[in-house]
């Protein structure tokens, strides 16, 4: 698989293009995005099906910027939106509503009736006050809502507890002990058409074997499912394989994953969906951050950035690990430090006890597979501007989303 962020000629670069020259026309902090990288990875999932009738969503809650949603599109992508906001994104981007499957356990009446309205290929749902509320949208509109249940297998993702979601202590999903019945009274609601079935069980799943566990359940609830009489045409795997954000760390390729799932689906005479995210979109990100400075505090080192936990939140909430490298290779020192933020937060740190390259104030740094999950959960916490965003393609480094100004910082506010 490509490597899109690489050192030549002692520079870092995103697929052939130095990030200095881009932290120095666009500033820092900067999000770069590699587009050979996402569409290497999304066609690594439509490839490995095969023959197989599938659909690939990419799951936008991962990077919505609308170039990466028009790169995906383009290539032929659906998507899978947790929000009438994702929607929007999709469709300005140029992707099709017709491809586009919307998850999220809460939907609104406001949220339904926009989807439909724009001929969504269907809905996830998540409980049956959700089928009831979407049942009536749909009658409403003289419109039939195709759908699917997700289903809440009880299995354990062996992820971070934040981002596990098919646990029946997890807010998601339908309990499988009692998913049959519901699909018996969906089926008499006017305005669904129930034709499939959905599992997600978490995020950053490093080893297959939970994933599989949840698909074979998958697959033997949609046989018993068939056997009652339910037209089931669709059969959602969901996403959340893992990356390697470590150096040296491994994880299972896409077509490792793909295959499992293709051997498993192949008989049933079904469409097959997955809805990948973070493993399109995370290696394919860098963020660029300037040192503002360093300090000791008794012994203890600090290198300071221009970027913060509101910047990049991951580290803060999910205890997560992002390479930080300089962006000029050279003999340096190396030293243990804290690379932390301007934010007034003990909590605002990038790294902790981290050996790194002795970098010094005005220099830039990347902070590596930050492609999902970066920019989405930034903020303007401390009244911080948020980053600009780039987008490398055939390789040409375009701004496509440029960094916030104080004035953007109060639009739409009035002193009352």
């Amino acid at each position: 698989m490509l490597t899109p962020f690489a050192y030549r000629g002692g520079e870092l670069c995103c697929d052939g293009v130095p990030l200095r020259g881009i932290a120095e026309r666009y500033g820092t902090p900067t999000f770069v995005y590699s587009a050979a990288g996402l569409l290497e990875r999304y066609g690594a999932y439509d490839d490995a099906f095969g023959a197989l009738p599938h659909l690939v969503c990419y799951a936008v809650k991962a990077n919505g910027n609308l170039g990466v949603l028009r790169v995906l599109a383009e290539a032929g992508a659906g998507f899978d939106i947790v929000s009438a906001g994702e929607l929007y994104r999709v469709l300005a981007a140029g992707g099709d509503a017709r491809k586009t499957v919307f998850s999220g356990v809460g939907k609104t009446a406001d949220e339904m009736r926009y989807a439909l309205e724009r001929g969504i290929h269907s809905f996830n749902c998540e409980s049956e006050g959700e089928l009831e509320t979407l049942s009536a949208v749909a009658a409403d509109l003289g419109a039939s809502a195709k759908i699917a249940l997700r289903v809440n297998p009880d299995i354990d993702a062996q992820t971070h507890p934040k981002i596990s979601t098919g646990l029946r202590d997890n807010k998601f999903g339908i309990d499988i002990a009692e998913v049959e019945d519901v699909y018996d009274r969906a089926a008499r609601l006017p305005g669904l058409s129930v034709e499939g079935v959905s599992c997600h069980i978490g995020s950053l799943i490093m080893e297959p074997a939970p994933l599989m566990q949840a698909a074979d359940s998958l697959i033997a609830l949609t046989v018993r499912l068939q056997k009652r009489g339910l037209p089931i045409r669709t059969i959602d795997f969901g996403g959340g394989l893992g990356i390697a954000y470590r150096a040296g760390e491994t994880t299972p390729t896409i077509a490792e994953f793909v295959a499992q799932i293709r051997d498993r689906a192949r008989d049933l005479g079904l469409t097959a969906m997955v809805e990948p995210g973070r493993s399109v979109a995370g290696e394919c990100g860098a963020l660029i951050a300037r040192v503002v400075g360093r300090k000791r505090n008794r012994g203890k080192e600090f290198v300071v950035l221009d970027a913060a936990m509101n910047d990049l939140l991951r580290p803060t909430l999910y205890e997560a690990h992002h390479e930080i490298v300089p962006l000029i290779e050279k003999d340096r020192a190396s030293v243990v430090a804290d690379v932390v933020g301007p934010v007034c937060e003990t909590g605002d740190y990038l790294a902790r006890s981290r050996s790194i390259g002795a970098v010094e104030p005005g220099e830039c740094v990347a902070l590596l597979t930050c492609g999902a999950y970066g920019f989405v959960m930034s903020s303007n916490y401390n009244a911080r501007p948020r980053a600009a965003e780039v987008l490398v393609e055939n390789g040409r480094a375009a701004l496509v989303r440029r960094r916030e100004t104080f004035e953007d910082l109060i639009r739409g506010e009035s002193r009352g």
